[in-house]
Parts: C-alpha cells; sequence; structure tokens
C-alpha cells in the first residue's frame, strides 16, 4: 500500500523532482523558435511523463495537459510513477508558455508541484479569473469581488508608495480591455504578456527584481493551482474563481467535487498541506535562464521550493552525460 508521509516528501525534494522539470525544459528547449506549439509541448510531455513513472510515488495528475479525452497522456487523473511510496497529487505543465517556445521569447518554464493526496485543487481544464501579490502584506490587501482601482489603490497604500510605482501584470488578451482601461485609469503602469501566467504571478514576490507588484485578470486554471503551490512556498497572498459558465463546464466541475460554479478559492484552498514546486527555464527570462546547448553538454537552471520550510533552492546544473536527454 502506498504510505501517504512526510518522509516520502522529503525524498521528492531531492534532485529526482528537479530531473522531472529539467528533462522536459530540455526536449522543449530542442524546439525553440521553431514556430511549432504542438511539437514543442508533445516532446515536454513525453519528456516529463518519462521522468515522472520512475519516480518512487504513487502520483495521480490532478492538474495536467487537459481532461482524458482531450489529452492522450498526462491528463487528470493519470496515475503515474511506479506505484510505491507516498500517495501524492501532482499539478503539471510540461510547457509554460508554448508560444512563448514557439517565439524562442522570454519566460517559457516547464512547471511541477506535488503535494500530499488530497492537497492539491482538483479542477477541470478551464479558465480562472485569478489575483495575486507577493509576500509582506496585510491579510486581505486585495480581493477578487472588489474593483480593479480599489486593489491598485489598497495595494500602493501597503507598500507605502503613490499608485504610480505599482504595476499590474496581465495578459494581453482581448477579454481584458476593460480591466487594462480601469488600471491605467489609476495612473498605475501595466506589463502586458502574451503568454506564461504562472511565472506571471510568481513575479509578483520579488517585485524590486522583477517590476511586477500585482498579477491580474483570467487564464487557465492548471496555470493558476501551480501558481499557488509555488506562492505556498514562497509567500503571497491568490485568490481563483474558476469560470465555469456553461452548463458543459458546471457539469464537468461537479464530477470532479465542484459545487459551487462562484467559488473564491483562496491560496491554502488551492495548495494545501506540505507542497513542493520545481520549475526548470525552457528560454531565458526573469526567473530563470533557459536551457543552454553546448557542443558537450547542457546547462539547465531550476528552482526548487518547499511550503513547510519556505526553503527556495536554485539549481544551475551542467550535464555532460547527454544520452539521458
Amino acid at each position: 500500500m502506498p504510505k501517504n508521509s512526510q518522509a516520502g516528501l522529503d525524498r521528492i525534494l531531492t534532485l529526482e523532482l528537479v530531473r522531472v522539470t529539467e528533462r522536459a525544459a530540455v526536449a522543449a528547449a530542442r524546439l525553440r523558435g521553431r514556430g511549432d506549439e504542438k511539437a514543442a509541448d508533445q516532446a515536454a510531455v513525453d519528456a516529463m511523463r518519462s521522468e515522472l513513472n520512475r519516480l518512487p510515488i504513487a502520483g495521480t495528475v490532478v492538474i495536467g495537459e487537459g481532461e482524458r479525452d482531450e489529452a492522450p497522456m498526462l491528463y487528470i487523473g493519470e496515475e503515474v510513477g511506479v506505484g510505491e511510496g507516498p500517495a501524492v497529487d501532482i499539478a503539471l505543465d510540461p510547457l509554460e508558455g508554448t508560444t512563448i517556445c514557439a517565439k524562442n521569447l522570454p519566460n517559457a518554464l516547464a512547471v511541477i508541484a506535488i503535494a500530499e493526496r488530497g492537497s492539491l485543487l482538483y479542477a477541470p481544464d478551464v479558465y480562472m479569473e485569478k489575483i495575486a501579490i507577493g509576500p509582506g502584506y496585510p491579510p486581505g490587501t486585495v480581493d477578487l469581488d472588489a474593483p480593479a482601482a480599489e486593489n491598485i489603490e489598497n495595494l500602493a497604500k501597503a507598500k507605502g508608495v503613490p499608485v504610480s510605482e505599482i504595476t499590474a501584470c496581465i495578459l494581453d488578451r482581448p477579454r481584458h480591455a476593460r480591466l487594462i482601461e480601469d488600471v491605467r485609469a489609476t495612473g498605475a503602469a501595466i506589463r502586458l504578456i502574451g503568454d506564461g501566467d504562472v511565472a506571471g504571478v510568481i513575479h509578483t514576490t520579488d517585485p524590486d527584481e522583477t517590476g511586477i507588484d500585482i498579477y491580474m485578470g483570467i487564464g487557465g486554471a492548471p496555470e493558476g493551482v501551480l501558481a499557488a503551490a509555488a506562492l505556498r512556498c514562497i509567500g503571497g497572498q491568490m485568490q481563483g474563481r474558476l469560470q465555469l459558465n456553461t452548463e458543459e463546464k458546471i457539469a464537468r466541475a461537479e464530477k470532479m467535487g465542484i459545487t459551487d460554479p462562484k467559488k473564491i478559492y483562496s491560496l491554502e484552498e488551492m495548495a494545501r498541506g506540505d507542497v513542493l514546486f520545481a520549475a526548470t527555464g525552457v528560454t531565458d527570462g526573469n526567473l530563470l535562464s533557459g536551457v543552454k546547448f553546448g557542443r558537450e553538454s547542457i546547462q539547465t537552471h531550476t528552482i526548487v521550493m518547499r511550503s513547510s520550510s519556505r526553503t527556495v533552492r536554485e539549481i544551475k546544473a551542467k550535464h555532460q552525460d547527454l544520452d539521458k536527454f
């Protein structure tokens, strides 16, 4: 029988978890700038799944590439690992920022989060409305139901700066036209991103380095859970609300145990307990350097974090055994 134990998570925290994102990142990076999003994503999926199935875990994918009828591998509900060891939930995105990778733009990542069974939000592959800020602010500084202007003003007050010194990160999508207009009306700045909102949320944790104070808007629910897992490890505030705006989506969510389609999820409701998070850079970005291919080696840059200890490790690796990739 799988054992759900703290000691089991300790083992996963070692290089084993890092190897999973390293392998996916290298596979995707071989297709950087080729303009083929599907090929890059599939390469990352294949590599991540292969490495996951070597881990001493009884893992269930709760956030993955899609639901079973949509994704041949790493679908929601798929079991991975050798089947022995701790029973864990897994949230993953083998290539977070497929368009970014295809265009060789900044901040494409290979991402995974692992937690004890029942600890990660089990949600359908739909959109999620999100708001997030980094650590160090009073609880309730931002609220998903509050107007954008109120959230910006409350954050500026908590930070002790004028609104003009606040920068919001928002996905560059037509659906955000009103949000962008409302934020700019306050006098705050906006960093528009084309993709990669896991990195966008994480960037709020170090505004002095990234220049981003708050993340706002609607993106993917899988990315929302992954971002929440990262914030649990680093610190910060986040809220999310699934966009269950059709009967079909509501029915899918009900099958996963979600009975309130309008519920606002807190950070702890999206990622509870002891959470492990790892990300490896595919392309260069504010958070991580991308994969570098040399004649005799491959270099990767990974961040691995744990919520219970608030430990954040950066691992810069030089791989000289190229056959493992």
